[in-house]
């Protein structure tokens, strides 16, 4: 039974981390088709608004057990949520400068960053194994991003959001996980959204200088709102408690080549085979991070 949990995890957890792989591919095509970030971005957090809140809804009348939100709940949660939609809005405008298969990578410094923020905040110096885990994910880095050539040509505001994009994104990964845990991933999710929706809008309202176009509701805004916000959280919420955080961080990785396929498949991006290699160090950096070597050694 407990092995039959452990792989329902590594399955939902996987979908998820697939779903997300796929949003920033259909960003660049809703870019294509001349839509603004802040069309992109604002159809997306109200279509998953309103498809969390159907979930919620949904709960509720067929679970008595539910636990509901204090108000300190919603608070916090909201609060939480604002890293959330920045972490969108840097991200959608890192791809909007580069290749989708570069942007990934530079989210994907989240991995050093956690470990940076943790021993900022728990005052406890990183373990040799972490160590070893950030300077296999730089020289990762260095290799999939083509930063060791002379003659590069990557536009630095690419660079400047995706880095940004990696630091908001580890804010909300440490904060998700410490606040409102009583209570159901659907309600937190929700809350989450609510407080990114009003950075988002503030951010739409101060860069859309043009009529705003409401076809991107019909056209792919249910695509990265599904893709996003609703598919994701659902599944990694569901998918965490039965894998624990070190598998889960383990399967979550795929979101990274899946990303890069996409790019490859549909946006026709050239990937070359060092990419791959370096893309391939960053997931053995996340394996090597959250695997326990004291366990393997006693087994």
């Amino acid at each position: 039974m407990s092995g039959n949990k452990v792989l329902k995890g590594v399955v939902l957890v996987g979908l998820g981390a697939t779903s997300y792989g796929m949003l920033a591919t259909f960003v660049k095509l809703a870019y294509k088709e001349n839509y603004t970030t802040a069309e992109v971005i604002v159809a997306q957090f109200i279509i998953g608004i309103i498809g969390i809140l159907l979930i919620n809804l949904v709960q509720k009348k067929t679970k008595s057990d539910v636990v509901k939100a204090t108000p300190k709940n919603i608070f916090h949660l909201m609060l939480a949520g604002t890293s959330l939609g920045l972490t969108s809005i840097f991200y959608y405008l890192c791809v909007k400068y580069i290749n989708v298969s570069i942007a990934i990578v530079l989210l994907m410094q989240t991995v050093w960053m956690g470990v940076l923020l943790e021993w900022i905040l728990d005052k406890k110096a990183p373990s040799g194994q972490k160590i070893l885990s950030v300077i296999i994910v730089l020289v990762g880095t260095l290799l999939a991003t083509k930063l060791y050539e002379a003659d590069l040509n990557l536009d630095w505001r690419g660079l400047f959001w995706g880095i940004l994009a990696a630091a908001s994104f580890t804010t909300t990964m440490f904060t998700a996980n410490k606040v409102g845990l009583g209570i159901s991933s659907a309600q937190r999710s929700l809350y989450m959204l609510l407080g990114g929706a009003v950075v988002v809008l503030i951010f739409a309202l101060l860069t859309q200088n043009t009529p705003f176009n409401f076809e991107i509701f019909t056209k792919w805004g249910i695509v990265v709102a599904l893709f996003g916000t609703i598919i994701p959280p659902m599944l990694l919420n569901a998918g965490f408690p039965n894998t624990g955080i070190g598998l889960g961080s383990i399967v979550s990785s795929l979101e990274l080549p899946v990303s890069v396929t996409m790019a490859f498949l549909i946006l026709d991006e050239e990937v070359t085979l060092i990419q791959w290699s370096g893309i391939a160090l960053i997931i053995l950096a996340i394996v090597i991070m959250n695997i326990n070597l004291k366990q393997s050694k006693n087994q």
